[in-house]
Parts: C-alpha cells; sequence; structure tokens
C-alpha cells in the first residue's frame, strides 16, 4: 500500500523542532492510529481530518491508516498537525501528485468544512522553516506573521481544496514574499498631560533613555500611572531584532493578525498569579513579563502583589531571560523589559500628605512596605517620591513639555550610550563599572561617602553608577562628574 512524508514542526516556546508527519496505508480492517507522543488536541485531528477530507470532495482509505509523528519522544500538542496528515493521506491514496512535496513545510488547523485554520506559533516556526531552505504552507491569517521574515517564502490557501489545486499544478502556485510588519508611530499618551512632578518628569526621562527600572510612591491620585503610561511614548522605536522578538512572542501567545508592532506597555492587575507574570504551565507560555519584552511592565500597587510572584522578578530583571524547565522541556523566553512600579506610602496612602492625616499605626505601614523585600528594591535603579498636585497647578494655564520634544532628548542620550558602548546603560556590564569605581576623581570620592553614609551594597553602588551615566549623556558629558552622582543619588532617595 502507500506511503508519503510531510514536513511540520511542533512548538517549544519559541523554538519549534522539525517533526515529519508519516503516513502509511496498510491492509487489513480499517483503522486510523496516530502514534508519536500525541496530545488529545493531535489524536482527535483523525476526526477533523476524516471531516475535512469528506467535505471537500476527496475518498477517505478504507485501510489501516497508521501516522507516525516522529522523533517519538517530542511531545506533540494542538491541531498543528493537521494540515500535514490530511496532505500524508491524498499522497500515500495517489489522490495528490506532487513532487514537490519535499520542499515544503505545513503547519495548519483544519475545520470539518476543509477550511484551513491558523496556529499559535506560527512565525517562530516559519523562521527555522527558511533557515531550513523550504516553504511554508500556512493559513491565510497566519500569513502576515509567516512573510514578516527575511528571506520568507510562503504558500497560503484558504481551504483544503484550493492548495491540493496549486500543489498538483491544477492552478499556478503564488509564492509569497517577505512583507515587513508595520513599525508605524503608536498613538501613545502625552506627557503634556501630567501637570507639575518636576522631579518624577525628570526621573521618566532618565529611566527612557538609559532602560532604568523606575518606582513612583505617592498618595492616590496623585499621577503615578498617568507617568506610567506615558513612558512607552519616549522611546525609540525598536530595532529589528527586537521588532522580530517582540512578533514571535505575539506569535506564541495567540495574537492573531500581527500588524503594526511597537514597545508593549503590559500593565497585569495585582492578583495575577507568578505563573501568569513569569510564565509557565504544562506546555511552558509566556508571561507578563516576556510578553512586555522590548517595552515595559507597569506593576501598579506594587506591594499588593504576592510575595512569590515579586521575588521571581529578580531573575529576569538581572538576565533579561526566563528559564523554565519541565520534565519534557526546557525552554527560554526574552524577557528584557523596562520595570515602572507605582506605590501608596501606606496603606490608606495618606502618609506624608499634608493635607490629610494618616491613619496607619507604624507596624501597618511597616508591615505593608516590608512586602518589597531588599534583593527586589536592589534591582530598581530610580525612586522618586510623587506628591499630591495642589489645585492652584491644576487650573495653571501653562502647558507642560510635549513628549515628543523630551523623546528627542531621550534618543541622543541613548544613542550616545549605544554609539559609545553598543548597548544601553542599564545593561552595562559589571565589568565596565568597577573601572569607573577605581577612577581618582570627585565623582567617585561622592560616590564613595554616599556608600558609607547610606549603607549602599555593591549592587545599588552599580546601578548609581549606571544611572550616572545616564545623566552624563543627557548633558553631553563624556565624564561621570560629581554633579551627574549626586543627581543619581538623590533619585534612589526613596525609603520604602
Amino acid at each position: 500500500m502507500g506511503y508519503a512524508r510531510i514536513w511540520s514542526r511542533g512548538a517549544q516556546g519559541l523554538d519549534a523542532p522539525l517533526v515529519g508527519v508519516e503516513v502509511h496505508l496498510a491492509g487489513g480492517l480499517p483503522t486510523f492510529q496516530i502514534v508519536g507522543l500525541a496530545a488529545t488536541a493531535v489524536r482527535e485531528s483523525r476526526d477533523r481530518v476524516r471531516g475535512a477530507l469528506a467535505t471537500s470532495g476527496f475518498d477517505f482509505p478504507v485501510s489501516r491508516i497508521t501516522v507516525n509523528l516522529t522523533p517519538a519522544d517530542l511531545p506533540k500538542h494542538g491541531g498543528r498537525y493537521d494540515l500535514a496528515i490530511a496532505l500524508g493521506i491524498l499522497l500515500a491514496s495517489e489522490q495528490l501528485r506532487s513532487k514537490s512535496i519535499p520542499e515544503f513545510e505545513c503547519f495548519a488547523e483544519l475545520t470539518l468544512a476543509g477550511e484551513l485554520n491558523p496556529i499559535d506559533g506560527a512565525l517562530p516556526a516559519c523562521q527555522q522553516t527558511f533557515a531550513a531552505g523550504r516553504l511554508a504552507i500556512v493559513a491565510p491569517a497566519n500569513a502576515a506573521e509567516a512573510r514578516s521574515i527575511r528571506d520568507a517564502r510562503v504558500v497560503k490557501a484558504p481551504t483544503l481544496n484550493a492548495l491540493v489545486d496549486q500543489l498538483s499544478g491544477k492552478v499556478g502556485m503564488e509564492v509569497h514574499r517577505q512583507a515587513p510588519l508595520d513599525r508605524g508611530e503608536t498613538d501613545y499618551p502625552d506627557l503634556a498631560d501630567v501637570v507639575g512632578q518636576t522631579a518624577a518628569r525628570r526621573a521618566l526621562e532618565i529611566a527612557a533613555t538609559g532602560e532604568h527600572n523606575l518606582l513612583l510612591c505617592g498618595p492616590p491620585g496623585s499621577g503615578k500611572s498617568m507617568l506610567a503610561m506615558r513612558l512607552p511614548g519616549l522611546l525609540p522605536a525598536p530595532d529589528e531584532k527586537v521588532v522580530q522578538d517582540i512578533a514571535a512572542l505575539q506569535s506564541v501567545s495567540g495574537v492573531r493578525g500581527i500588524g503594526q508592532i511597537a514597545r508593549p506597555f503590559r500593565a497585569p492587575h495585582h492578583s495575577t498569579s507568578a505563573t501568569a507574570l513569569i510564565g509557565g504551565g504544562s506546555r511552558p507560555r509566556p508571561g507578563e513579563v516576556s510578553r512586555a519584552h522590548g517595552g515595559v511592565l507597569f506593576l501598579d500597587e506594587l506591594p499588593e502583589f504576592s510575595r512569590h510572584a515579586l521575588e521571581m522578578l529578580r531573575e529576569p530583571l538581572e538576565s533579561g531571560e526566563v528559564h523554565l524547565v519541565r520534565t519534557a522541556y526546557d525552554v527560554c523566553f526574552p524577557a528584557q523589559f523596562q520595570l515602572i512600579a507605582a506605590m501608596n506610602p501606606c496603606p490608606c496612602g495618606a502618609l506624608g500628605a499634608q493635607e490629610t492625616d494618616c491613619r496607619c499605626s507604624a507596624e501597618k505601614i511597616q508591615r505593608y512596605r516590608s512586602r518589597l523585600s531588599g534583593p527586589l528594591l536592589d534591582r530598581i535603579d530610580l525612586g522618586v517620591t510623587v506628591p499630591r498636585v495642589p489645585f492652584e497647578a491644576l487650573v495653571d494655564t501653562e502647558l507642560m513639555e510635549c513628549s515628543a520634544s523630551v523623546a528627542q532628548r531621550v534618543s541622543i542620550g541613548r544613542e550616545r550610550a549605544i554609539d559609545r558602548q553598543g548597548t544601553s546603560n542599564a545593561r552595562l556590564p559589571s565589568a565596565v563599572i568597577q573601572t569607573w569605581l577605581q577612577q581618582r576623581s570627585a565623582a567617585m570620592a561622592l560616590l564613595g561617602r554616599a556608600a558609607d553614609q547610606l549603607s549602599l551594597s555593591a549592587r545599588q553602588c552599580h546601578r548609581v553608577l549606571r544611572v550616572s551615566r545616564t545623566v552624563a549623556d543627557l548633558a553631553d558629558s563624556s565624564e561621570i562628574a560629581a554633579e551627574h552622582v549626586a543627581e543619581a543619588l538623590s533619585l534612589r532617595s526613596l525609603e520604602v
């Protein structure tokens, strides 16, 4: 009887291992069996494929059908193998004759009407398909993300019938080439909407320039969330590598119709679980920290998050990656996000406000603040107090500086850092900073005195110097001066 093999791709995080879909037709009682560590959704493809073939006008072979998914020890999930199984049956039963099949890899789910449905993770699968020198057959809904890849060669078809007509030569095959993703301007909220808050606005500018993490502390209604939501509008447009990473993470996360790619802004609720924040599950998927890759992760009401979830932030904040290890999986998701967090100074939020009296006891305040561990706070570069804005300032007609003006300075400052060292100041390796510490200068002397008086850890000293370097870049200074260190220290003066 007949035999055929079609190529497809599995899904393991951002990796897409090659999967061979072998179909064998043999004599004996009619059966349809799928082997190769197939999950329930894969085994259910027997009924989807049978229905799709019947409604598309093809004969379903009355024989013993065995579908083997190789390698056998790789777990297979989802409906991504439906199309490969259907084409394999048509080839093995000689209802489709095509010598070009080995040049293709296909991944699409089939409906009972024979239509091609999109899958999650099509972009990383196509990346590896093109790297292997093959063409990708995808559903129309996955075509845009597949075509965004360099050297893309994509074949799309709305139905199984339409695809078979192309593969058999009944109609001409249209191969779609690269069409880059749109990186047009995004309409972010404008910084001009934020009244007053001079110190917080300056901290936001420094954070945007150097990719520094920022903590805003102030009473309710002082503008902490407004400031955070305006940070993405100050950031430069992402480069090609970051755009592809963002698109791949969106694809794996199940985002349909990837269109314009901009720096993401993720703001999970404080009830978010540790798994949803970091990523994971039986089939590891990206969490909020990875979905914020290349952009901003905003954690409002920071102390209200679970202690377990917050402590899990420490590794990605330091390494820019999330490693998830399971019995059958070992995946790594990028997580180079910029953290901006907001919190009240106490449970009632009135501590330090002149207009209202705080109702919290000292013990209550201490318990509230102790939810944030020292190691986590060590990884936050900037901390500023955001006071309430007086009524007189609200009715002041003077316009505040807009995002476009600040973003221009941010872009120039970041370009200086990239030209000098190839990375933003927040990502500078410790070895570079160590050479600064050994310099005999007024700036290092000031930092030494501050380290003694404020009991700064080694990590805190390094972060102060990174921020100082950013302040110097904004001032167009080639060297870190004492005033730059002084400003960096003043922006770490928040006591939590």
